[in-house]
């Protein structure tokens, strides 16, 4: 039964990582007082905490022992989905003051848009962009002056960030509050047919310009089920929104109503509140098997294959790529969503979103129900419920709906799209890597041709403009790790690989790197590990080598004679080019540093021995 293999994986998870997770929560015990944080400053520590304070605050922040709760935000202005938060520390320290704390403005965190990036030398920056959010997040808190944090935030390596860095903090309270998805524009599916056509030549730039910015239009997060949105899903699922915040769209009179009940919960929850609730009690084991069966129901980013191994191993908790391929296997595909259908995640949010996943789940045994949430008593059943306005204009809740507004994008658990999820491991002579299935036909999902060989996706959409790739082809992009060049993201391949499909041709892409939450039709064997710089066997691909990759079975291998495929010399290619411009000078200590894949492409030191 599906329950009996969820179970499974989780005992085998609470197994592994008994040690690390004992160690980890010795830690965060220790760290854990009476009284307000600030108490253990000395006087000339806590004056400067508090000198540039309002007369109010201060006299609070001196004597009292109110909490005093950490703004972190990710805001800027130049990234449309964390644009909106430019307004939130002002409602929130509103809000909080008006229930007798204090809320100060811990610290921002950089927050670079990977759309932005996509295909550019600053991409190369995006994954390590992760622990440097984590790290920027652990210097805003390392004045101890607070009691609880609320974490502003929404994009692809941000929320895993601030997830990291709110860990190593395990003794503070943490609520996550997003700043919603944009109202939907030009559809994605339309948005795709158009990049398509312009890498055909069909198109000109201008056009191509006019269609991106119809469907990337406003405030908010990009509609699309890639990272981002997949973060929002995570987040809810384990604990860590106010139910029913996820998909609010920005500057709303709701939005900012769950922004105000968010700092109002944040005080309830410090230890100086009725309900002490720490972050190292909401992530548990459970709550990281919560979080991948919800990613697997969705069909959401592959991004986090590797996030989700860093952010569990924050908590001292280790997992791995088999645990998440045999709850893919476990979970059923509960929604279509872009890539993995034409609607978007408003259109999801309408037809009964995470409160209608989260029930079916639920009551299909497949959720453990018994966590802490920042929600209070009940575990995730407060979680069912879907948030709205009463007539004050306060956030409040009521029971989420039980059938689908519209099953062409939400289905219930026993008439699901898929029996299985949308992710899946791959394993093989060439390595182990996941593939995001949830998006590609059935037809497509076993591929065996030649290969064609490159070390750049640059060389890649050459071969591809001359027309040499116009045949059965598996693309192999290699050294494109987190060593080799900081692993960045590979989607602007996608048109053109989705232009070679489209004419019937058998295409695949194999590469060490990562492609996208935005992963699409065309099968894509992602995250390869050990990475090409890494001594990975993938850097002993030749052009013409017969590469079989099966997705229904998990195979992914080189028809190559064992002998003579290990026999075969590497040559690294010069990747000088990748260490200068952009910043990537600075970020030299990390590609040396970064663990493989499948321990989350992370700097930082894991519980997880896989590389």
């Amino acid at each position: 039964m599906t329950q009996d293999a969820i179970r499974r994986v989780t005992d085998r998870i609470i197994a592994r990582s008994e040690a690390t997770r004992s160690k980890y929560l010795e830690q965060t015990r220790a760290a854990r007082g009476s009284g307000p944080r600030r108490g253990t400053l000395a006087c000339g520590n806590l004056a400067h905490g508090f000198a540039a304070c309002g007369p109010d605050d201060k006299a609070k922040l001196k004597s009292g022992n109110e909490p005093n709760i950490a703004i972190i935000s990710a805001y800027n202005d130049m990234l449309s989905a964390h644009q909106p938060l430019e307004r939130y520390p002002a409602l929130i320290k509103d809000a909080v003051r008006k229930v007798g704390a204090v809320a100060q403005f811990a610290g921002g965190v950089p927050a670079m848009c990977d759309g932005v990036t996509q295909g550019q030398a600053g991409m190369e920056l995006s994954l390590f962009s992760r622990d440097v959010i984590a790290m920027s997040t652990a210097i805003a808190l390392s004045h101890n002056m607070f009691d609880s944090a609320l974490y502003l935030g929404v994009c692809d390596k941000i929320v895993p960030g601030l997830f990291i860095g709110a860990l190593s903090f395990g003794h503070l309270p943490a609520i996550f509050v997003p700043a919603g998805p944009m109202t939907s524009g030009l559809s994605n599916p339309e948005k795709a047919k158009v990049r398509q056509l312009y890498a055909e030549g069909k198109l000109g730039r201008d056009a191509l310009l006019e269609a991106e910015s119809q469907s990337y239009h406003g405030p908010g997060t990009c509609t699309f089920y890639g990272t981002a949105n997949s973060n929002q899903m995570l987040m809810e699922i384990m604990g860590l929104h106010l139910p029913g915040s996820s998909f609010i769209n920005p500057n709303t009179p709701l939005r900012d109503a769950l922004t105000v009940a968010a700092a109002e919960r944040a005080v309830k929850i410090s230890a100086l509140g009725d309900e002490y609730t720490p972050i190292c009690d909401v992530i548990d084991e459970k709550a990281i098997v919560n979080a991948i069966i919800g990613l697997m129901a969705t069909g959401g980013s592959t991004n986090h294959a590797i996030h989700l191994v860093a952010m569990a191993a924050a908590a001292g908790i280790s997992i791995d790529w088999q645990d998440v391929s045999d709850l893919s296997s476990a979970v059923p595909l509960l929604a279509r969503v872009y890539p993995n259908g034409v609607a978007d995640v408003n259109h999801f949010h309408a037809a009964g979103g995470m409160q209608f996943v989260i029930s079916e789940l639920l009551d299909s045994g497949l959720l453990h129900g018994d966590v802490k949430t920042v929600a209070g008593d009940g575990g995730l059943e407060p979680y069912r419920q879907d948030a709205f306005l009463d007539n004050y204009g306060v956030a409040t809740w009521r029971p989420g709906v039980k059938v689908s507004a519209d099953t062409k994008v939400l289905r219930p658990a026993t008439e699901p799209f898929d029996s299985t999820g949308g992710m899946r491991l791959l394993s093989g002579n060439l390595g182990r890597g996941v593939i995001k299935v949830s998006a590609v036909k059935p037809e497509h999902r076993i591929i065996e041709a030649p290969a064609a060989v490159f070390d750049s996706q640059d060389a890649l959409q050459a071969a591809f403009k001359t027309g040499k790739l116009n045949r059965d082809v598996v693309a192999v992009v290699r050294f494109q790790g987190p060593r080799a060049n900081g692993m960045p993201e590979l989607h602007k391949l996608t048109p053109g690989l989705g232009v070679l499909q489209d004419k019937g041709f058998k295409v695949a892409l194999v590469t060490d790197g990562r492609m996208s939450g935005a992963s699409g039709k065309v099968p894509a064997a992602i995250h390869i590990t050990p990475e090409c710089l890494a001594g990975g066997p993938l850097a002993r691909v030749q052009d013409g080598d017969i590469i079989r990759l099966d997705a229904e079975t998990g195979e992914l291998n080189v028809l190559v004679d064992a002998a003579e495929f290990a026999a075969r010399t590497v040559t690294v290619p010069d990747l000088s080019g990748n260490e200068w411009g952009m910043g990537r000078n600075l970020f030299g200590a990390f590609r040396a540093a970064a663990l493989g894949a499948e321990q989350g492409g992370s700097c930082f030191a894991a519980p997880n021995t896989n590389t």
